[in-house]
């Protein structure tokens, strides 16, 4: 319990900096704005770009790890989906709902939590995770969230024109640009590399902190009913999706899982959405949304968490 809040503690100390200053006037909800577009623009692209440049492809070939979890997110984005649509929920919202329920925090709070239980792995199911969000999953989301901007037309117009837009998004164009350096296997220069992670290391802080400052003023009783089952489809539903998955993959005539691997899917789906949640959900006009349910899922992950890893001891 004492590991999980030594992960977790800092996350709350850099959301509650955020708030406090933004709430004492230094600055304000406009200056988080222009925050969060300097995190989705540069901090989070170098963080991308540095995550899958930086590893060997032979790292990341499990297609038993992979197909497990992608099959889980799949079936909990169509959930999602379907839930959102019955509930009468804007087409935007409902794919902001869908990328919180979807999408991990692999990164800052899934790969320090399989370093303490799942070591050996760690490493290999976090590049894993990060291809499958990285390149499948988050691409997916973020073309649905362009659809659903409303654009009329014959659907090859609407997909040209959501392309056009995703040909032109800094994350695209940062995890192209890292498999391409991958699959070559170039080495950048020393100054190169330096200067990619000045920005990477920037992208984790300033996010929370960013999410901290959208929180002041809003109202989250409101709220309740629409991001309740955003945290339930994150740390419930997503962690069990992928369970499921995997424990199917002998049916489809794969070989089972590892343990330790199927323990590191596990773990990975039952984390909080990630971090830069609320920034991608800003771009979409529904940072409200995005920051509120990363406050209480995070805040909720504590105890669903502590489960989860009690389970899978």
């Amino acid at each position: 319990m004492i590991e999980i809040l030594a992960i977790t503690g800092p996350i709350y100390m850099a959301i509650a900096l955020g708030y406090a200053t933004t709430r004492g006037g230094l600055f304000t909800r406009a200056d988080m704005r222009v925050f969060g577009q300097f995190v989705i623009k540069l901090a989070l692209p170098a963080m991308l770009f540095n995550a899958l440049s930086q590893r060997q492809i032979s790292e990341i070939l499990n297609p038993a790890y992979a197909l497990a979890y992608l099959a889980g997110t799949l079936v909990v984005l169509g959930l999602s989906l379907a839930w959102g649509k019955r509930s009468g929920l804007s087409a935007t919202d409902n794919v902001v709902a869908a990328m919180g329920m979807t999408c991990s925090n692999s990164s800052f709070v899934g790969y320090p939590i399989l370093l303490l239980m799942v070591a050996p792995v760690a490493a290999v199911a976090l590049a894993l995770n990060m291809l499958v969000e990285n390149v499948l999953v988050i691409p997916l989301l973020l073309a649905l969230a362009e659809r659903s901007r409303g654009e009329t037309g014959h659907w090859t117009v609407v997909v040209g024109q959501s392309l056009k837009r995703l040909a032109t998004n800094p994350i695209i164009l940062a995890m192209a640009a890292g498999l391409f350096v991958s699959v070559m296997r170039w080495q950048l220069p020393e100054p190169v590399l330096r200067a990619v992670n000045l920005f990477a290391l920037s992208s984790a802080g300033l996010s929370l902190f960013v999410i901290g400052g959208t929180l002041v003023g809003l109202p989250l009783r409101g709220m309740a009913r629409q991001i309740m089952p955003i945290a339930f489809g994150k740390l419930v539903l997503h962690p069990l999706a992928v369970l499921v998955a995997a424990l199917a993959l002998p049916w489809l005539g794969m070989a089972a899982l590892e343990p330790q691997l199927r323990v590191a899917a596990v773990l990975m789906a039952a984390v909080p959405m990630m971090s830069i949640y609320p920034i991608l959900a800003q771009s979409y006009g529904r940072e409200d949304l995005g920051a509120a349910a990363l406050l209480l899922t995070t805040v909720a992950s504590f105890f669903s968490l502590s489960g989860v890893i009690w389970l899978t001891s």
